[in-house]
């Protein structure tokens, strides 16, 4: 922890136990991922930060970064006090910035499929030494899980081709571009029952938890206890359901790094493709 961020620590912290909710000094930054168009995040996120602004007396301002790569520079400078991010970025933000998971939704798991052609003499995953693996994006996470996975774990050599949608991935396997393609369950079951015949799921990853809040290590423990409490607070009141469906934290629940360590292990960073 740097000095500055010693001092900022102390002079929230002095603030926030003397009920001064309403000062500037206890205005926070909030960023969240740029997996949406940024008029939908502030259609979404505003309400949120309004009623949790009311129910903690700070100011939170919401950030929306115009990329995703923008994104991941700003908070592994440490800039954003709080960040909803994806779980690979849990564990770089941990790694540079100190940033320590706070809230996570409790209804969903994140999980990533590996699909083939119904047809693939292709039964089992080492069958794909060398093979061509279509993905949607190189950093959406469920890509960077699963490359990571065969990678690390399964010990497979593969060539990714990255298609843009995971429509694209489907059609590249049924025409034979690939011989299996990464993507997600609720992708799969969004296309016709046509094509989803002429697919079969190789290889299900373990599920992970979702996105979660974060905050810098200069936001103090009693702000974080404040947070922590209106969103569980928004949780419990069915009158606000929807606005936290829409934010994707249906059932906020606390949160910490160990929910997202065992992500750690498989470098997930190491397969980020910036640009391309």
């Amino acid at each position: 922890m740097t000095i500055r961020t010693f001092l900022q620590t102390v002079w929230w912290s002095l603030l926030f136990s003397l009920g001064l909710g309403t000062s500037a000094a206890q205005t926070l930054s909030v960023a969240v991922v740029p997996q949406f168009l940024p008029e939908q995040i502030f259609r979404d996120w505003t309400p949120v930060l309004k009623e949790v602004s009311k129910l903690t007396g700070l100011d939170l301002q919401l950030k929306v970064y115009a990329s995703i790569p923008a994104f991941e520079a700003a908070f592994l400078n440490g800039e954003p006090d709080v960040v909803y991010l994806n779980p690979y970025h849990a564990v770089m933000a941990k790694k540079a910035a100190g940033y320590t998971p706070l809230l996570r939704d409790d209804a969903t798991r994140l999980t990533a499929l590996l699909v083939v052609r119904k047809d693939s003499p292709i039964t089992r995953l080492e069958q794909l030494d060398g093979a061509t693996l279509a993905f949607a994006a190189p950093n959406a996470f469920t890509s960077l899980y699963m490359r990571a996975l065969l990678t690390h774990e399964q010990k497979i050599h593969f060539k990714p081709e990255y298609v843009t949608t995971p429509g694209n991935v489907f059609r590249h396997l049924i025409s034979g571009r690939a011989q299996a393609g990464g993507a997600n369950r609720q992708t799969l079951a969004q296309e016709t029952p046509e094509l989803q015949a002429q697919l079969r799921v190789l290889y299900e990853t373990p599920s992970v938890y979702p996105h979660p809040i974060a905050t810098h290590p200069r936001v103090p423990a009693q702000v974080r206890e404040a947070l922590r409490q209106a969103f569980l607070k928004l949780g419990a009141n069915p009158a606000f359901a929807s606005r936290l469906l829409a934010i994707q934290i249906p059932k906020p629940v606390e949160a910490s790094f160990k929910d997202y360590a065992p992500l750690e292990k498989l470098g997930l960073e190491k397969f980020v493709i910036i640009n391309k």
